[in-house]
């Protein structure tokens, strides 16, 4: 067994004791003997495994975004996960250190650094690109992690995620019963694995309700590449009676961009968002969304992580999946 797949409860196993006597050995606690404590040391030096800095209940958690700082201000998605991150480390005395960077080359790095001079126990993982180095590089020097994304995605680490294939069928499926037959997408940045999940989504969902699967535009999440790819769509040939968004933030541009078009919304164009926040209530009119409990969310996966650095094996799982709330941002067509 390679030590980066050894858990605390391997070293347990080992040598006969629970993981809590294992916890109480290894950091130098009493209320255990001598030779208790020496066959645990021996059975975690046999096997290569040391424990994560702090305590596996209250170690810092390590999160890292690739995002410009600017930006990651206006993504309601990334504040409400923190929020959740945030709750879940703070009722365990715990620390969440975040840190911004712009290239997957420089997470790689800082990931490695924190790991090895035990800033953290363990990070969250977010942003799976389709072919992603972080799995195989990050277990390599043997960093415990969660991974938010589908499990397809993730590598060796074990894996929350919502499912967006279902989700992005649900929208379609209803903006269709509604009446709609040109209906578009506004994505994401094209190289996230959700974003790929979502996009091929869309286009099944639209072939299996006999529409037009090509109305898809790539972004980068932001206000204004959202305003453009909705002005793009708006100005085409042919454009949608309905638009489903990847993010909150394009919507509320997608709305703006239709009032500069002399648009009405819901009459002219049927706008739907997704995430939900706080953000879908402040306009006129309210958005319809694609709903899910993202504080939670974050929440559950920082439970899962000190799971992990507690020497529990996490399954891969689904959280619910996001639910379709209509508002006034959507209609049959005109």
């Amino acid at each position: 067994m390679s030590p980066h797949q050894v858990t605390i409860k391997d070293v347990a196993v080992r040598a006969g004791v629970s993981r809590a006597a294992v916890s109480l050995a290894v950091h130098g606690k009493p209320g255990i003997s001598a030779p208790t404590r020496a066959r645990i040391l021996a059975a975690a030096g046999a096997l290569g495994w040391q424990p994560a800095p702090g305590h596996p209940e209250t170690g810092t958690i390590g999160f890292v975004i690739r995002r410009p700082a600017h930006q990651l201000g206006l993504e309601p998605f990334y504040m409400e996960f923190i929020s959740g991150l945030q709750s879940e480390v703070s009722a365990r005395s715990g620390a969440l250190l975040l840190r911004l960077v712009r290239t997957l080359d420089e997470e790689i790095d800082l990931q490695r650094h924190w790991w090895r001079t035990r800033r953290i126990a363990g990070s969250v993982l977010v942003d799976f690109r389709a072919y992603d180095p972080r799995g195989p590089l990050l277990a390599r020097i043997g960093l415990p992690a969660v991974a938010v994304a589908h499990p397809s995605l993730t590598g060796p680490f074990p894996a929350l995620w919502t499912d967006d294939a279902a989700a992005v069928r649900a929208a379609v499926r209803y903006l269709a019963a509604l009446g709609h037959r040109a209906i578009a997408r506004v994505g994401g940045a094209p190289d996230l694995g959700h974003s790929t999940i979502r996009r091929a989504a869309f286009r099944a969902a639209m072939r299996e309700a006999g529409l037009d699967a090509d109305r898809q535009r790539d972004t980068d999440f932001s206000g204004a590449a959202g305003a453009r790819a909705t002005r793009s769509l708006l100005t085409a040939e042919r454009p949608p009676t309905a638009i489903v968004y990847d993010n909150d933030l394009m919507a509320v541009a997608g709305l703006s961009v239709a009032a500069e078009l002399g648009l009405r919304v819901p009459a002219d164009l049927s706008l739907l968002a997704w995430d939900d926040s706080q953000l879908c209530r402040l306009t006129h009119p309210a958005l319809s969304a694609m709903s899910h409990d993202i504080h939670a969310f974050g929440a559950e996966v920082a439970r899962a992580l000190y799971g992990v650095l507690a020497g529990d094996r996490l399954a891969a799982r689904p959280v619910p999946t996001p639910t379709l709330i209509p508002r006034g941002s959507t209609a049959p067509p005109g």
